[in-house]
């Protein structure tokens, strides 16, 4: 068994895209960022290439990964096997930094204990999330007063604001704001709360991949928080995914973030499973980092999943 590694997109869509569609709650950020990449091209997240790679033996593909400088690679659910040798691959290529690891709880614990035994970093969790699919909808009842509407380029210059202010909160988004914004502008995916003519609050959603799509960045201004514009963001963008005949709903949500977990678990959200960005730093750093990184998400709301898509 062992990894193959390209720098070729459709390469690695032909090889590896049929495993990743057939799970696609499972392989969520993998897909929308896939689905990304061909819309937007290899530049979408950085000036790095990314790369890509699949694990396979005598049969089928039985893993996938991609990186997309400056996030941390993506990894899908991968046995012990393949984390280690998915390790050791990526340690042999000294033309890329990895600076940590985004994959479902067990898989990312094995990947960066292997990854400490061959290069000596220490890791430490910068962001824990869990992934919820939608059973139900239940909208807020009471709604909020206002009205939902899908937002335009005419709204460009104020998203952009709310995803810097998102960003200093949560740390999620590393790449260019403004390249997400037209990004999520150029498919329709962002929903405004709108009161009086004025936006009070967003819910975005990615590009529907194999009948799957993810809301994110749910975000409300600080001055306009608990008054509900966020949960009537959030169900209004979710009805619009059903009613357009999305099967699978998901989001994320910071596992230590007890106010949205609360929220999304009344509009009808369930859990699926639990999610790691581990970041990776050397011995001497270690300290330093873990103290920072502590004080930073005391203040993070819900975050894109470690990587935008």
């Amino acid at each position: 068994m062992a990894w193959t590694v390209t720098y070729d997109l459709e390469e690695f869509r032909a090889a590896a895209g049929g495993f990743l569609r057939a799970r696609p709650a499972r392989h969520t950020t993998l897909l929308t960022v896939v689905s990304s990449l061909v819309a937007a091209g290899s530049g979408r997240y950085g000036d790095q290439p990314p790369v890509y790679g699949w694990w396979t033996g005598a049969g089928p593909v039985e893993g996938a990964f991609l990186c997309t400088p400056p996030y941390p690679p993506l990894l899908s659910e991968l046995s012990g096997e393949a984390a280690l040798e998915l390790a050791r691959t990526l340690a042999r290529d000294g033309e890329r930094q990895i600076t940590g690891v985004n994959a479902g709880r067990e898989t990312a614990e094995t990947f960066a204990t292997a990854w400490q035994a061959l290069t000596g970093a220490v890791s430490g969790v910068e962001q824990a999330h869990r992934l919820y699919r939608l059973d139900g909808l239940t909208p807020p009842d009471p709604a909020p007063p206002g009205r939902p509407r899908t937002a335009t380029t005419a709204d460009r210059d104020l998203l952009i604001a709310w995803c810097e202010g998102f960003t200093r909160e949560t740390g999620a988004l590393r790449g260019d704001v403004a390249a997400l914004v037209d990004d999520k502008l150029g498919h329709g995916g962002i929903t405004l709360w709108e009161l009086d003519g004025r936006p009070v609050a967003c819910a975005g959603i990615t590009r529907t991949v194999a009948e799957m799509a993810r809301v994110a960045l749910v975000y409300t201004p600080p001055e306009l928080r608990g008054r509900g514009y966020a949960g009537a963001a959030t169900a209004a963008v979710s009805r619009a995914a059903r009613d357009a005949g999305v099967k699978e709903i998901l989001l994320f949500t910071d596992v230590a973030n007890p106010t949205s977990n609360a929220l999304y678990q009344r509009l009808g959200y369930r859990p699926l499973e639990d999610h790691l960005v581990l970041s990776f730093s050397s011995a001497s750093s270690a300290s330093s980092t873990s103290s920072a990184s502590s004080a930073s998400s005391a203040g993070r709301r819900d975050p894109e999943q470690g990587h935008p898509s």
